[in-house]
């Protein structure tokens, strides 16, 4: 049937009625009379006025064209209405195309750009019932800038114009561009607004070009303000008087309204809301300091950002008929709305976890906003949750249940014993106190027991850059009632033993991210993440303080030693806003020493996975060419590793609403800084690439906004733990449903992978 489709796609001709010919397409020709920088860039932008776009083509035929005329026939059938509504296009025909309204858009725009006076000219070419037009534009040495000026020297508005001047990115030389001078305005307007000049606006700001100074192709351009500028457009305005009202609503205010002053801010409130002289932090405009925008602006953030708001809202009136010495005054209000004080929250969850892991959760949330009046929240959340290793081959046992209790206390500030002023313009760091107990029970296998607390501050450095930081994080783990299974996987392999008899872990950890991703009209977007986790050194800091017996324990208990880090980078190339090509390469490290040979378990590296190499299992990959006597539940926990190093590339594509496509390939491997004797071949070595595992597939994603699953599909090209010249796959056998049983792995996830 498809290539019956394509057959006919390939003679759509014979659709076109007899007084029409189809387009084709138009060519652009341009000849210069000396070569022109950039004129890539005014081929690119020519070729984007060009009108109408012809059809598309799909691998080189008109589908969409045929699916449109088969449409057109009696009785068309179900199959080719389906057709037509994913893939059908409207026929483009010759005479449709217009072409002196696309030479006159062509001529302005050069002129625009510096070209004046272009010759352009077009010509129609027919054949066999299609046509296409080929457009000729000749263009001129363009002008460039000699000089660059203002032109008034009386009112302090020139002489912050004059400047902010200094530092324009229009130079001597640069070609005559209108765009450029467009965006000169609006550098002026926004750095004007910084300095006081409220009421200003860039369409006061007019440019002059003369170019009858020089006999050849250079101009002098100057800047000068409108005539008629209303006065209040040209002078700075100072701020009068602050007012906070930080409990706001439509009749919350009445003559018992008590009003605060903290310097020189007006708190208003009829019943304590927010403690005062806590919200001042945030508020970045000053009584008596000029209007700046910015300022005024990254309030508006701060404010928003202490989380207690629903809505935050800035307003500056005028004050009328009050000019003193050139300036105007304003009267600043900020409107605070606050979001309801306590809430309770029930959430049953379908979880989907990295480790292939999946079942449902129940999570019991309450929040209390603004504890104590300075913007503080406190979160209890309890889990009760079971879980099914899915995908998991031949192993067994791998299910658990979790019980868990957390408590979290949030302070929109610096807590800190010493106080700290801080400088955080874009957003205030907040202070993150942390308590929480979790009972785990590994079906068949053991039970942990675990409590955690950890005492950090993190913050948005701007819209991009985040920060977190732990000075103080401790993990206690109890491993109990472990089955005799279990022990003889322990007593196996020393390095795990040590691993889960690590039961105290205490640290510093430290993150930070870079993150463009989500600015789905750049062509080219990247996210940065960087991990670090030190654990161990503050503990035998302390031993050695408190003169211990035994160095390698701390109040009677074993703790974890070691360093680790990772990196995390990821690039998308943007086609359309909903093609693209993802890439990522990830890297991380973990380092034990001391009284440490391996990382404790809960912070190994681990391949295989639906967000890892897709084409092995779960933790089924390495480490290094280790492969396992059986697949079994012992080398669930055999197969991790210190040192990890994967890199991702995906293709992503739409297919219809909601539904979109993935072609990927993924290659990594994780290795041990140590030899381990239950695991050979498991320590990195100088031949580290030979052992890196390749798998490729396809996926399916459903993404309604705001959530996707997504289905994958992906077979190993490389096996990494099979003797060398045997390790590339070299027969796919689709058809032989064997070969699919043991090559064909089957991920399934929520959200994307990277």
């Amino acid at each position: 049937m498809l290539c019956f489709w394509v057959a006919t796609a390939c003679n759509i001709t014979r659709y076109v009625p007899e007084d029409e010919l189809l387009y084709t397409g138009a060519k652009l020709e341009i000849t210069q009379e000396t070569p022109i920088k950039r004129i890539d860039e005014v081929r690119d932008e020519l070729q984007g006025l060009i009108r109408p776009r012809p059809n598309n083509k799909i691998l080189g035929q008109y589908l969409g064209l045929w699916a449109h005329y088969k449409m057109q026939q009696e009785n068309p059938g179900f199959i080719n209405r389906f057709i037509y509504k994913k893939i059908g296009e409207e026929p483009v025909y010759l005479s449709q195309v217009d072409t002196e309204k696309t030479e006159e858009l062509m001529y302005n725009r050069l002129e625009n750009k510096g070209y004046f006076y272009p010759e352009i000219s077009s010509t129609f070419r027919r054949k066999q019932k299609k046509g296409d037009v080929s457009y000729q534009v000749n263009l001129h040495v363009p002008y460039t800038l000699k000089t660059y000026q203002y032109e008034r020297d009386s009112l302090p508005i020139d002489h912050d114009i004059r400047d902010l001047m200094a530092s324009s990115e229009i130079k001597q030389g640069d070609r005559f561009e209108l765009a450029r001078f467009k965006q000169e305005r609006e550098r002026l307007n926004t750095a004007l607004k910084k300095r006081g000049y409220y009421n200003f606006n860039p369409d006061f700001l007019i440019f002059d070009a003369d170019t009858n100074q020089y006999e050849g192709r250079e101009f002098d351009l100057f800047l000068r303000l409108k005539e008629n500028v209303p006065q209040d457009g040209i002078i700075p305005y100072q701020v009068r008087s602050i007012q906070v009202l930080p409990n706001y609503s439509l009749d919350e205010y009445g003559e018992n309204t008590d009003t605060t002053v903290v310097n020189g801010v007006e708190f208003i409130q009829e019943n304590l809301s927010f403690k005062p002289e806590l919200l001042r932090q945030y508020i970045l405009i000053e009584k008596d300091s000029l209007f700046d925008a910015s300022q005024s602006r990254l309030t508006s953030n701060r404010l928003s950002g202490i989380g207690n708001y629903r809505f935050v809202n800035v307003r500056f009136n005028p004050v009328k008929d009050k000019i003193e010495s050139g300036k105007g005054f304003l009267d600043a209000k900020i409107y605070l709305s606050p979001l309801d004080k306590r809430s309770i929250r029930a959430e049953l969850q379908g979880v989907s976890k990295s480790n292939n892991f999946a079942g449902p959760a129940l999570l019991l949330n309450y929040r209390n906003r603004n504890l104590f009046f300075g913007g503080e929240t406190l979160s209890l959340t309890g889990k009760l949750a079971y879980e099914s290793q899915i995908a998991s081959g031949d192993r067994e046992g791998l299910n658990a249940f979790e019980l868990g209790l957390k408590g979290d206390l949030i302070f929109p500030r610096v807590v800190f014993p010493i106080t700290i002023k801080e400088r955080f313009a874009y957003s205030v760091p907040k202070t993150k106190i942390s308590l929480g107990t979790e009972y785990q029970d590994r079906r068949g296998l053991y039970r942990l027991n675990s409590i955690s607390s950890t005492y950090g501050y993190f913050w948005n450095a701007n819209r991009f850059v985040y920060h977190e930081i732990t000075p103080i994080s401790i993990n206690f783990v109890n491993l109990s009632r472990t089955s005799p299974e279990f022990d003889e996987i322990l007593n196996a392999n020393p390095f795990l033993r040590q691993s889960f008899e690590q039961q105290f872990i205490a640290g510093i950890t430290y993150n930070f991210s870079y993150n463009k991703l989500m600015d789905k009209y750049r062509t080219h977007s990247i996210f940065f993440g960087a991990n670090l986790d030190l654990a161990g050194a503050g503990l035998r800091f302390a031993n050695e303080v408190l003169n211990g017996e035994n160095p390698n324990t701390f109040l009677g208990f074993n703790y974890a030693q070691y360093n680790k880090g990772d990196i995390d980078f990821r690039y998308y190339w943007r086609f359309t806003e909903e093609r693209l090509l993802a890439a990522r390469l990830f890297g991380g490290v973990g380092l034990p020493y001391g009284n440490s040979v391996s990382l404790p378990f809960v912070k190994q590296f681990f391949s295989g996975g639906p967000n890892s190499i897709r084409a092995f299992r779960i933790r089924s990959l390495g480490p290094g060419s280790f492969r396992p006597d059986s697949e079994s539940t012992a080398n669930f926990f055999d197969q991790a590793g210190d040192i990890r190093l994967e890199g991702n590339l995906e293709f992503r594509f739409p297919i219809v609403p909601y539904l979109r496509g993935a072609v990927f390939l993924d290659a990594g491997n994780v290795w041990l800084v140590n030899e381990n004797e239950a695991l050979p071949g498991g320590k990195i070595g100088k031949d580290w690439y030979k052992e890196l595992g390749i798998g490729t597939g396809i996926g399916l994603r459903v993404d309604i906004e705001f959530f996707v699953l997504r289905f994958d599909l992906a077979t190993p090209l490389r096996r990494p733990y099979l003797p060398e010249g045997e390790r590339w796959e070299k027969d796919f056998n689709l058809g032989e449903s064997e070969w699919r049983r043991e090559n064909l792995i089957f991920n399934f996830a929520i959200g994307y992978p990277f």
